[in-house]
Order: C-alpha cells, then structure tokens, then sequence
C-alpha cells in the first residue's frame, strides 16, 4: 500500500486473506499506516465503492455503497490488481493498494511484511498541508517551526518502527479474527 501524493514516501506490505471484511481490513490498514481511526474512510474497487454506509448515506450522493462489514475481499477484488483506500474526507489521504500476484495462496492472518517512513500525523491538511509541515519542522527560520515543532512533538518522517508496527497488526488480527 502506497500514500499518495506524499514525499518522503510512505508504504506498508500487508498480507491479508481474502476472506477478510473490508471492515477488517480497514482496521489493519489503520494500525499498518499508524492512522488513529479519527475520520470516514472509503474503499473505491474499480467503480464500486465499499464503506460503512451513514444514515441517507450523506457522503455517497447517488452511487451505491457497498456495506464494508458486509463484503468481503474475495467477492469484489475479482482478478483486480489495484484498489484504492480513502481516508479522512477532509484532509483527503489516498491509499494505493497493490494486490500481489499468489499472496492468496500464502495463507494465514493479515501480518505486516514491510514498510517505510512514518504516517503523517492526524489532521495535518492533507498531502499538501503535510508537506508544508515537514518544511516548517526543517526550516529553524520558518515563523511556524517552534509552534509546529511542539505540535509534532518527536515525528521523523523516515521514521518506520517495523517491530512494534508487525506486533500491533498482530494484535489487531487477534481482535479482527473473534468478529468473524
């Protein structure tokens, strides 16, 4: 899975079975990323769209919305090799998701296989906001950079902790497989 529009770049491989919700999935994805499950999310599979569907599906306008917690991966995926995740409809964060070619046949739980830099932070204004931080957070003369710096706290964007990132999708499987 890539994030769009952002550099450093941002990726995580994640095996999953196919058997898995896309509500399931959605989770994974969140802890895999390090995203906090703040904001509505949505999964676009060719010209469907798969999401939790709202009261009079306020978001979706006239398309239908496929219920995530309904539809599994195998029933849409259908030999596709892409598909693309939507998170938080504000600050507009695209997810590419590759579908490498046998990972069905690895069988197993989702498990963590690798990744690179750090998730933006929550609510930073999107690929364009986030590269805004990221020059106020390099930039010492940047009449932001000690306001953004406590904000951010301690963020690297090439930060990628792959152990503690691999033990908490474990422990996501844990609770993802008992809602099955």
């Amino acid at each position: 899975m890539t994030l769009l529009d952002v550099e450093p770049a941002v990726l995580r491989e994640v095996l999953v079975p196919v058997d898995l919700t896309f509500a399931q999935l959605h989770t994974v994805l969140q802890v895999a990323m390090g995203w906090e499950h703040y904001h509505l999310h949505e999964f676009e599979v060719g010209e469907g769209h798969i999401g939790l569907p709202a009261p009079k599906d306020l978001f979706a306008g006239d398309r239908p919305l496929l219920d995530e917690r309904k539809t599994r991966l195998g029933d849409v995926l259908d030999g596709r090799r892409k598909f693309r995740y939507w998170y938080d409809f504000g600050d507009d964060w695209w997810h590419e998701i590759a579908i490498r070619k046998g990972a069905a046949d690895e069988g197993g739980g989702p498990r963590l296989l690798a990744g690179e830099g750090a998730c933006p932070p929550e609510d930073c204004g999107g690929p364009y906001g986030y590269a805004e931080l990221l020059q106020a957070l390099t930039d010492p003369k940047h009449p932001e950079h000690g306001e953004l710096r406590e904000w951010a706290g301690d963020f690297d964007p090439g930060r990628f902790d792959f152990d503690r990132t691999a033990k908490a999708v474990l422990k996501t499987v844990r609770r993802t497989s008992a809602r099955k």
